[in-house]
């Protein structure tokens, strides 16, 4: 069975198209500004999800701004949705040289998915430091903490290159103590869908692993997959 919106007559809409319920996407801003307002936290529209610009400017008013998963979102996002101090943060699995460069032109923040990328970007912010003085740097981290039921997609399921692992960090860190310069935040995505329960859980185990990386960072990015407008979503916890 389909939901209409109230007072559509589907008669009327041309086909094929896309029709969007701007009274449901209100509400669920709203309660997406509450849990920004009582947690503190900065929520992202993540574009790869939804990229609707013509909803920007509604969006807009109550997200901070938005996350890229490549530099043509970042460049939508950058042009279309970023206005009065809102931010465009990227991040992909990896990234060849010149999206790497889009990403520090457009971006606020910029996270990578491996050592070996952080280093190439952080090789090339040495080169840009006009650009790069502009942009935080983050790495993804992979808490090994599976929350998922399907194996096929659980970014923590073994051999998974999504993310650092503890040991992979901490091996990196061996052979360069100062390797985490120029880092301020870290990284993790590993629901689909949840509820705060799962992140709860998840956020325990990132504690675990990297509670010492974390004292030294300035911001945490706790990924998607949180289904906060879902009815019974704990917005408390």
């Amino acid at each position: 069975m389909t939901e209409l919106p109230v007072q559509l007559d589907p008669a009327r809409v041309p086909s094929p198209c896309y029709v969007v319920d701007t009274q449901a996407l209100e509400k669920n801003l709203e309660v997406l500004s509450y849990v920004q307002q009582e947690s503190g936290a900065k929520i992202l529209l993540a574009l790869k999800a939804f990229a609707m610009h013509a909803l920007f400017p509604r969006i807009r008013r109550h997200l901070v701004g938005i996350c890229a998963s490549g530099p043509w979102e970042a460049q939508l996002g950058r042009e279309e949705f970023c206005l009065d101090g809102h931010e465009v943060h990227t991040f992909s699995p990896a990234y060849s040289q010149q999206d790497m460069q889009v990403a520090l032109r457009l971006s606020d923040h910029v996270v990578c998915n491996s050592w070996q990328q952080w280093q190439m970007l952080r090789e090339l912010a040495q080169q840009n430091p006009e650009i790069a003085g502009q942009v935080d740097f983050g790495i993804r981290v992979n808490p090994e903490h599976s929350e998922g039921q399907v194996p096929l997609y659980d970014p923590c399921a073994p051999y998974s290159r999504l993310g650092i692992t503890e040991g992979g960090l901490r091996r990196a860190l061996k052979q360069d103590a100062a390797g985490l310069d120029g880092l301020s935040g870290l990284h993790f995505h590993t629901l689909c869908e949840q509820g705060a329960d799962a992140l709860q859980r998840t956020l325990v185990a990132v504690e675990e692993r990297f509670a010492d990386i974390i004292e030294g960072m300035q911001w945490l990015n706790l990924g998607g997959g949180h289904h906060i407008t879902r009815p019974g979503y704990d917005l408390d916890l």
